[in-house]
């Protein structure tokens, strides 16, 4: 039996141009950089991570973590429209060839059934999806920290950690991203949906990539953690 590799279309070419984005709604702005800010990190983070990942997912998350507020605030600021345009970029090679890990696997099944934007999804889950896997890949996510200027050579792999996340707390906080609560979502819903989510999260393959063993019940109680 013979097999015929499907040959799928691949660009030749993308224009980058931030100009067009100096219009963009302050929403679109925080569910897209923060979108971006999840490839950087969860590519970087990932099972399948490698050298050039590793150099483009650093350099995104330097960008968006100091442009993506400013650009939030003001729109019209062209410096950092450009920096968050090319770190867009450098995060979207990251996942093209590192894929992503837990947060985009709980993130689908909430924006497929609650309709929230999948970028603002990704903000919400990001705390308690990264404090799960921070102890997976304390020397990965604290080198991060140390980049960003978070933390310094005298802190430990896990303070650089931790600091690293909080930093990402701040960006979360600069671009007002809500609580489920805030955004509309009912209590008794998202929990009665929380098993189906879960269970679609483990089936895309994404949370396997995450560096650190987890379970079906894992993501249950991180759906739970991230409600309250």
């Amino acid at each position: 039996m013979r097999f015929q590799l499907q040959q799928v279309p691949v660009p030749r070419l993308a224009i980058i141009d931030a100009s067009f984005t100096y219009s963009s709604p302050k929403s679109i702005t925080a569910a897209t950089g923060l979108d971006a800010l999840t490839h950087a990190i969860e590519a970087y983070t990932s099972k399948r991570a490698f050298c050039l990942t590793d150099t483009l997912a650093i350099s995104a998350v330097k960008r968006i973590m100091q442009y993506l507020p400013i650009a939030y605030k003001d729109g019209t600021n062209k410096k950092a429209r450009e920096e968050m345009a090319i770190a867009a970029f450098e995060a979207g090679v990251c996942i093209n060839n590192s894929s992503v890990t837990l947060v985009h696997g709980m993130s689908r099944p909430i924006g497929a059934l609650f309709h929230v934007a999948h970028g603002l999804s990704n903000a919400m889950l990001l705390k308690e999806c990264l404090t799960f896997a921070l102890d997976g890949a304390y020397e990965r996510f604290g080198l991060l920290g140390r980049e960003i200027g978070a933390a310094d050579k005298s802190d430990s792999d896990e303070t650089a950690a931790k600091k690293f996340l909080q930093a990402v707390e701040k960006v979360c906080t600069a671009c007002e991203v809500p609580t489920f609560t805030e955004y509309g979502i009912k209590k008794e819903d998202f929990y009665a949906r929380i098993d189906k989510m879960s269970t679609d999260a483990m089936d895309s393959g994404s949370p396997s990539n995450t560096r650190k063993a987890l379970t079906k019940e894992d993501l249950m109680e991180i759906y739970k953690k991230c409600f309250s």
